[in-house]
């Protein structure tokens, strides 16, 4: 309870000795920020840029240059802005009030900073980072609150919550003809036969004699003889209901391959490109980085859901004599088994907030949620914000890997922070970061940072 109480206390220490001790003027350390940042955030949008031309697979025109060159210099530009913003207002507010206090050291300062930055990005790409940031920030939450022993992580819980938004996501597939991004992707491992809307079968005519599928009769499972029916017509025949042309068990078996040898050129082509320098140099140990289980984990995920998917979805049509989007949601929670065999917080989060955001707009469309002005803006500035905070307070919250990329948009200043001070709020700061430091073989080798504006 002591240390829950200092979050609301005073800290009287400056902007200056907290995050830019080489100069004594807030201006110069918010200018050097800026010029040291832009090279990095330039690079990083030339490649993501360059990359989405790539994908196109065809020779751009003269327009497509000149618009990829603009979405680099803009995208480039609201990066920058949320990094050296960071600084402008940190100092502002430090000024203003004459003292930090918990929320003023890196949360507030970065919310103001992330919304000024967004609205420097182009609209369409806004839904695309808030989408990233929300699925980055909720792991650090939940680290945070593991952390102070509110929550307790559970076994497998990733596949819990991939399994419970993947069907989620099956079943709007099967409802709708949605062209979301998300629906391109599931397309590949469930196929466009189980797109939807799900066609409703027409009610029969006075005195007109049903159709031979109509005919068929329902299955009860009180028999041995329905379980044998319908494991015969699964293996060598298909359901009326079903849209695909080949025998249930050839469309689930091939449909499992092709997404496994997929996943196996995927995961080849990563590691040989992650280890490019070591090919040339000849040193790369193939038996231990290509030949092993991990290459194939990704293509097991991948197969096995494909597989499991259609299987039930025809096993369902079976034994129900009739399709049902309904039958999307058991087939997605079994097929969902498959994701033990490539756990990743990442794709799990991504398809949580991916299914969160279409329902969303589902209910806005609907009249059941009220629309909120510039709801987007502030959503990616509270997560960018809570991104920050964990960055700078809470180091260990934070994936390895975005405390990086803080670090380079910083222009390596992050490190160079006296976060001492702030140990007073009980959270260990200092020393958290200084073990993220360390597991990042992140070295202080320069005493000033580049641009720094001594005085």
């Amino acid at each position: 309870m002591g240390v829950q109480s200092k979050l609301l206390d005073p800290l009287c220490v400056t902007c200056q000795e907290f995050q830019h001790p080489w100069t004594d003027k807030c201006v110069n350390a918010t200018a050097g920020i800026l010029l040291s940042a832009t090279p990095y955030c330039l690079r990083v949008y030339t490649i993501v840029y360059a990359f989405s031309l790539l994908m196109r697979q065809r020779i751009p025109t003269l327009e497509d240059l000149k618009r990829t060159l603009l979405g680099i210099m803009q995208s480039t530009a609201f990066l920058v802005t949320n990094a050296y913003t960071f600084i402008l207002y940190n100092c502002l507010l430090r000024n203003l009030l004459g003292r930090y206090y918990f929320g003023t050291v890196a949360f507030l300062p970065s919310f103001l900073s992330s919304l000024t930055a967004i609205m420097v990005e182009r609209p369409a790409r806004r839904p695309l980072l808030t989408l990233y940031v929300a699925n980055v920030a909720t792991e650090a939450l939940w680290k945070m609150a593991e952390s102070r022993k509110w929550v307790r992580s559970m076994a497998h819980g990733q596949t819990f919550i991939f399994a419970c938004s993947m069907s989620v996501l099956l079943y709007l597939y099967r409802i709708s003809a949605s062209d979301d991004s998300i629906f391109n992707i599931l397309r590949i491992f469930v196929g466009k036969e189980e797109a939807g809307p799900v066609m409703k079968s027409e009610p029969l005519v006075p005195g007109e004699q049903p159709a031979p599928s109509r005919r068929r009769p329902s299955v009860s499972f009180a028999t041995a003889s329905d379980w044998v029916r319908v494991y015969t017509n699964l293996i060598r025949a298909k359901h009326e209901s079903c849209r695909h042309t080949q025998s249930c068990s050839s469309y689930a078996i091939l449909g499992g391959l092709r997404p496994f040898a997929g996943g196996v050129a995927l995961q080849l082509a990563l590691k040989l490109v992650m280890n490019m320098k070591t090919i040339f140099q000849g040193r790369m140990p193939w038996r231990k980085q290509i030949f092993n289980r991990s290459t194939l984990q990704l293509a097991i995920f991948m197969g096995s859901f494909s597989f499991l998917y259609k299987s039930m979805s025809c096993l369902l049509r079976h034994s129900f004599n009739q399709d049902h989007a309904g039958f999307s949601v058991p087939a997605g929670l079994v097929a969902s088994l498959a994701f033990t065999q490539y756990p990743d917080n990442t794709v799990a989060l991504y398809v949580m907030w991916k299914a969160i955001q279409i329902l969303a707009t589902m209910g806005q469309e609907r009249g059941i949620l009220p629309r909120i002005p510039n709801f987007m803006l502030y959503t990616y500035a509270f997560f960018t914000a809570v991104l920050f905070h964990a960055g700078i307070i809470e180091a260990q919250s934070l994936r390895p890997n975005y405390y990086k990329f803080l670090q380079a948009i910083s222009g390596e200043r992050l490190n160079k922070f006296n976060l001492s001070a702030f140990d007073v709020f009980g959270l260990n700061t200092q020393q958290q970061t200084n073990d993220m430091l360390k597991s990042l073989k992140i070295v202080d080798k320069k005493t000033l940072p580049a641009f720094a504006f001594a005085s």
